[in-house]
């Protein structure tokens, strides 16, 4: 399929393009805005190298010392299958660690080492430029304004998700 053209022969310009429908969308513009704090993030996480779900992932485990595949999974909202892969590539960078648990010997418990440590706290200082960047123009209360409204929008989403499979 041709790409559309104007009258003339030439390519549409984007800025006079009429996004009047889409403007009404709070999706619309949640997915433009995600995108742009996504490839910015990705182009922070990088020089690290990590991804969005690698450095959520280790973020979790400092934050949650000796939490379990299952927990980081949920947590994550990321299958067993894709989060054995996510710990695997953690684990041999050694940036985290496995211990097999007492209580359940088919779980183990993940821990931070002394390299990941030191990863996550050059990456989180990379992430908060990354965010002051990107949201600098917003005072502290629109700010917290935004995260609440994303926050309900979520907490929503998954209250219909529920209802839909019970």
């Amino acid at each position: 399929m041709g790409k559309a053209v104007s009258k003339k022969g030439e390519q549409p310009s984007v800025d006079k393009t009429n996004f009047e429908t889409l403007n009404e969308f709070t999706g619309y513009h949640l997915k433009r805005a995600t995108n742009m704090m996504m490839s910015d993030l990705n182009a922070t996480l990088k020089p690290f190298e990590l991804r969005l779900l690698s450095y959520t992932a280790l973020v979790l485990i400092v934050d949650n010392p000796r939490i379990r595949m299952s927990q980081l999974a949920a947590a994550m909202d990321v299958e067993r299958p894709n989060m054995v892969v996510i710990v695997d590539a953690l684990e041999s960078r050694e940036l985290i660690s496995r211990q097999r648990l007492e209580t359940d010997r088919r779980a183990y418990a993940l821990n931070i080492t002394l390299a990941g440590r030191r990863l996550y706290e050059k990456a989180t200082v990379a992430v908060r430029a990354h965010e002051e960047r990107l949201t600098r123009q917003l005072d502290a209360q629109t700010r917290d304004k935004v995260i609440e409204a994303m926050k309900l929008i979520r907490k929503i989403g998954e209250l219909r998700t529920h209802e839909t499979y019970n």
